[in-house]
């Protein structure tokens, strides 16, 4: 008996007990469209992480404040760290404000977490460059001129299709005329980074935020070769200005490969998790393999009896197994691919080819490795047992 013979015996095997079969693949679908998928899910988040943090640029340093006690960050820090003696690498600084806000215009309101406060460098170092209209000018942020650029989320939800520049909104009870809106930017998970909007930051701690510490400050240096070195010479100047320990500086670049670790750790994880249930799968087939040797002792026995050699009972029920295990993992690779076309906890999942290569393997292995014991056992059968099994 050939080996395509062999196939079509199993397959036979298979269709005998089409529900059972069935069931037996649902178990191996799922194991192997959950591995795919949740790999997918990490790997798409942290895809739109780094290209957020890309996109911000990676020649750019943000300041934190870690200590309340001396005051903060103020706009007279901002202002020592633009210093071209001791921090020549420095581009820019870009001191921010940032509160949350709602934004009426006729009637419609509109609620944002992310009003920021800021100058007019702030828009070329955080990349946020303006698709209509224009951004707000140095003579603006000067005379505190209540002027705002919003993003594309809050033009869709106030203005409906209306051309918003030139147009009045209210914020916290006043007048800010817009002047410009940003190009979209790709979101990440929950957040939306076109829900925002960007104010001087004369006009917003006037209006909104008040005159306390900042939130932040944005630090642009000359390139990417030069963030170490930026960092090193604004660290210096802080020490002057701030207690030690501070103030926080965050790297971009540091913060990308510090994400991209965690990131695959989180996706490992997930695939872990995920594999389990190609665990029960694969126990799911040998109890069905078992159970079907039980069925077909007597058949197993008239086989041997005319001259069946154990090594073809061995192969036949390894390969129906294998075929349980591979149809399964096919149609899981299926519904994988067709559940990547949704979001999924606000994530879009990127299938990772590898994770796909990897789980269909695994599949074929585990119905060689679940389906080893019942097809050894079914080849142990003495013909004389078999034909008396009732």
């Amino acid at each position: 008996m050939n080996l395509t013979e062999i196939v079509r015996f199993a397959l036979r095997g298979i269709g005998a007990n089409k529900l059972r079969s069935v069931l037996t693949m649902l178990g191996i679908l799922i194991g192997v469209a959950a591995v795919i998928l949740l790999v997918a899910v990490g790997n798409g988040s942290a895809q739109a992480v780094a290209t957020r943090i890309e996109a911000l640029g990676t020649n750019t340093l943000t300041i934190m404040s870690t200590s309340r006690e001396s005051g903060g960050l103020t706009m007279r820090t901002a202002e020592a760290l633009d210093d071209p003696v001791l921090a020549p690498g420095v581009r820019s600084v870009s001191p921010v404000v940032s509160t949350s806000a709602t934004l009426t215009w006729e009637g419609t309101e509109h609620e944002i977490s992310s009003f920021v406060g800021t100058v007019p460098s702030w828009f070329a170092a955080s990349n946020f460059p303006v698709e209509t209209g224009a951004i707000f000018t140095d003579d603006d942020e000067a005379q505190a001129r209540r002027v705002v650029v919003i993003g594309q989320t809050v033009a869709d939800e106030l203005f409906s299709g209306a051309d918003p520049v030139g147009q009045q909104v209210t914020v916290g009870g006043a007048l800010f005329s817009v002047v410009g809106v940003l190009e979209e930017k790709s979101s990440a998970g929950f957040q939306d980074f076109n829900d925002t909007a960007v104010a001087p930051i004369s006009a917003v701690r006037q209006v909104l935020a008040g005159y306390g510490p900042l939130s932040s400050i944005l630090v642009e240096a000359d390139g990417p070769s030069q963030v170490d070195t930026v960092q090193g010479q604004v660290s210096t100047i802080l020490d002057t200005k701030l207690e030690p320990g501070g103030y926080r500086v965050q790297n971009a670049s540091q913060l990308l490969e510090t994400q991209t670790e965690t990131a695959g750790t989180f996706t490992t994880l997930l695939g872990a998790v995920a594999a389990i249930s190609l665990l029960v799968g694969g126990i799911g087939i040998t109890n069905i393999m078992l159970v079907t040797v039980t069925e077909r002792t007597r058949e197993i026995g008239i086989r041997k009896a005319l001259g069946a050699p154990r090594r073809l009972i061995l192969t036949q029920f390894l390969i129906e197994a294998t075929l349980l295990s591979v149809i399964g993992g096919g149609l899981g690779v299926a519904a994988a691919v067709l559940g990547s076309r949704f979001s999924i906890v606000g994530v879009q999942p990127v299938i990772v080819p590898s994770s796909v290569a990897l789980a269909l393997g695994v599949s074929v292995l585990i119905g060689l490795f679940f389906g080893g014991l019942p097809a050894a056992r079914a080849a142990r059968l003495r013909p004389i047992d078999a034909l008396r099994y009732e």
